[in-house]
Order: structure tokens, then C-alpha cells, then sequence
């Protein structure tokens, strides 16, 4: 039986149809419709939406995300543009943006990524960028880190034992988090963050020892959610982890040196609870504190 907590509101209200309004009117997609998140209506109302770049089709094939896999089309070069009107039309102090995962492009779409954050930086807002792994390709990493996003993200998902069953083949535990232990390598302070699914099948020992490896990569926030089979094209669940096994979980976070722990079923990698930390350190640090 499904816990009360994935039973969420249908979305609605004005803030929520002004936010839809003006990415359909630019057609630019979000994460949070696309893989159907149960936080769109809070997120959505309080002004916070997560932009998704490079079309709404990706080149891999995950099988816990309902994002269309296949068919890609070419990208929208005015993209960078209507991201950044978007933005300012929506009076964001904060902006999350993301991208489907483009293997089919000579540079992964990594060029693309960074015209969209140079030009949304460009009006003085915070970025924080959830990238893909770009195969590993430090060459194609270094476009994002150029272009200095507030935050970078990159999430390993799951337990090395489930990763071969969870994500696309081309995608690997290793590979990501060699890409954010290089992150850190590039520049210790840049603010780096990852997250974790429950229910899947994991042991609480293997999550401690991802969450270990993870703070042993230099990442200083993580998230920790309950999967939620988006439809039944995706793996079913296989538990409904407790509340108590996430307050826990996010006690040991904390223990082990992470800067910043949301842990909750519902808790998503871009969910804006993970915002309030970093908008404290980010204003600090351009205040000089």
C-alpha cells in the first residue's frame, strides 16, 4: 500500500499558470514536468521551476525516469535567450537549470549548456547547474566550470550495486563520481551536490557507503528521496523507505561532513529546500562574510 506521503495537491493557482504560461510561450520545458515531479504545485507556487535545456528527448534510456528517450532534434539556438527572458519575466532570484542527456552531439551539448548559463548570469541571478556526466569528457566538464554556476550538480542516483540496473549502460557509479571529485579538483569552492533515491532495493549499508564516497568526492550537499515509479513504463518500487530511516539518514549526512542534508520522501535533487543553505553561503560570500 502507498503511504500517505506520494499522495501530493493537484497543481494549480496563478503563480503556477503564470510560470507554465511563460515556458510555453518561449517552448521551453521543465524537469519537473517532464519526470512528472511530486513537488511541481509547492515549487511551481513559490516561484521556483527547473529549467530543462537541449529538448525534452534524451539520448539515454534510464529506467526509473519517465523523460522521453530517443528522437532527437536539433537544438534551439535561441535557447540561451528565452531561458534568460524567461527568468527575468519570472523576477527569479534563484534558477536551477538541467538537460537530457545529448550522447548524439560531437560535444554532448556542452557548449550549448554553457551559452544558456553565461546568459542567464548575465542578469546577476544565482545558477545552479544539474549536469549530465558528459561521458567523463573532462574537456566537455571544463565548458561548465568555465562559465563559474553558483552550484553544480550531478547525481550518481543510486547504490553502485543498482546502478547497472537502474541507469542507462552508458552512465556508471565511477564515472560519476570521478566527475565530482574533478570538480572539486578544479575549484575547491565551488559548491558541489548530489542526490540519492530510496526503494529501489539498497541496503542501509550500501547508502552509507555511497554517502561516504560521495563526501570523499568533495560534495557538500546532498539530497536523499523515496523513488516514485513515474508510470508503469519505469522499475517498480520496491519499498516505501519509513520517515524514520530518512531522518536517520540525514543525522549520518551531517555526521560525516556534508554542509547541507535534505532527506525526505519527496525530496528531489532541485527542491527548494536545498536552496535556503546556499542562498545563505552565496550572499555571505558576495558580501565578502
Amino acid at each position: 500500500m502507498k503511504p500517505e506521503y506520494v499522495k501530493v495537491s493537484i497543481p494549480a493557482g496563478d503563480t503556477y499558470n503564470f510560470i507554465k504560461g511563460t515556458l510555453r510561450e518561449r517552448s521551453l520545458h521543465t524537469v519537473c514536468e517532464e519526470a512528472r515531479c511530486p513537488n511541481i504545485a509547492e515549487c511551481w507556487q513559490s516561484g521556483t521551476a527547473t529549467f530543462m535545456i537541449m529538448g525534452s528527448n534524451c539520448s539515454r534510456g534510464c529506467r526509473f525516469c519517465s523523460v522521453t528517450h530517443g528522437g532527437m532534434l536539433p537544438l534551439d539556438a535561441d535557447e540561451p535567450d528565452k531561458v534568460a527572458q524567461s527568468v527575468s519575466a519570472m523576477g527569479l532570484k534563484y534558477v536551477v537549470i538541467t538537460s537530457v542527456d545529448r550522447d548524439d552531439l560531437p560535444d554532448q551539448g556542452s557548449g550549448h549548456f554553457a551559452r544558456v548559463i553565461r546568459k542567464v548570469k548575465q542578469s546577476g541571478v544565482y545558477v545552479e547547474v544539474l549536469i549530465p556526466d558528459f561521458q567523463g569528457k573532462r574537456d566537455l566538464i571544463d565548458n561548465i566550470i568555465a562559465e563559474r554556476p553558483e552550484v553544480l550538480a550531478h547525481n550518481v542516483e543510486t547504490v553502485r550495486r543498482l546502478t547497472p540496473v537502474i541507469r542507462d549502460a552508458r552512465a556508471g557509479y565511477e564515472q560519476s563520481l570521478s566527475l565530482l571529485r574533478y570538480v572539486k579538483e578544479r575549484n575547491s569552492r565551488q559548491i558541489t551536490k548530489s542526490s540519492i533515491m530510496l526503494g529501489n532495493g539498497e541496503s542501509d549499508d550500501e547508502v552509507m557507503e555511497t554517502m561516504e564516497e560521495l563526501r570523499d568526492a568533495g560534495v557538500d550537499i546532498l539530497t536523499i528521496g523515496q523513488y516514485l515509479r513515474p508510470s508503469k513504463k519505469q522499475i517498480e518500487v520496491k519499498e516505501y523507505c519509513s520517515l524514520d530511516r530518512f531522518r536517520k539518514l540525514e543525522e549520518i549526512g551531517y555526521r560525516l561532513g556534508f554542509s547541507y542534508v535534505a532527506s525526505g520522501p519527496l525530496v528531489r535533487t532541485s527542491y527548494k529546500a536545498a536552496e535556503a543553505w546556499t542562498l545563505r553561503r552565496l550572499d555571505n560570500d558576495r558580501n565578502g562574510k
